[in-house]
């Protein structure tokens, strides 16, 4: 009776992460390819070195550049979980804007201007994704995340442009 109530009360708890996503064996598989599409981005949306060193978490940049080195020749090294975090959390912000504007242009664009959502304080929200934490870049992907849901963010030039379907143009087979 006793093993029934303990294993009903464990099968209620909240699920946690599995552990064995953390391995180093795993990170090292992911490793190289998350830093080379983190390295494509960063190209893609100008950033400096320095503005590159803030979102990985500041590494040396002798760290820095053994692994674009080793990333751009597909060797193997294993980044931390904080980095493959920060990478994570870009490559997040990266598709949002993918989704939200119709061209890349227009998403390096709205990173670079100055926007009044709160969360940014007037400022463009690449400087919170380069500020050098790691909440940063969450707040970004969070904020486009919400945006891509039809929170926080006026509709872009397609949307406003999109007239209602009529009951009649919809059409069932």
């Amino acid at each position: 009776m006793q093993h029934a109530r303990r294993t009903q009360r464990e099968s209620q708890a909240p699920q946690r992460l599995d552990m064995k996503r953390f391995a180093p064996a795993n990170r090292r598989k992911l490793s190289a390819p998350a830093l080379r599409t983190f390295l494509a981005i960063a190209d893609l949306w100008g950033l400096s070195e320095e503005q590159r060193l803030l979102v990985l978490g500041y590494p040396s940049r002798s760290t820095y550049h053994s692994w674009a080195k080793q990333a751009r020749e597909h060797g193997a090294f294993t980044l931390d979980v904080d980095t493959l975090t920060r990478i994570s959390a870009l490559l997040g912000i990266h598709q949002a804007l993918g989704v939200l504007f119709a061209d890349e242009r227009g998403g390096v664009a709205w990173l670079r201007t100055p926007h009044q959502a709160s969360v940014f304080g007037g400022h463009p929200p690449l400087d919170v994704v380069t500020n050098g934490t790691q909440d940063g870049l969450i707040t970004v992907r969070r904020f486009l995340d919400g945006a891509r849901g039809g929170v926080y963010m006026q509709p872009n030039r397609l949307d406003d442009a999109f007239t209602p379907y009529e009951d009649a143009d919809i059409v069932f087979r």
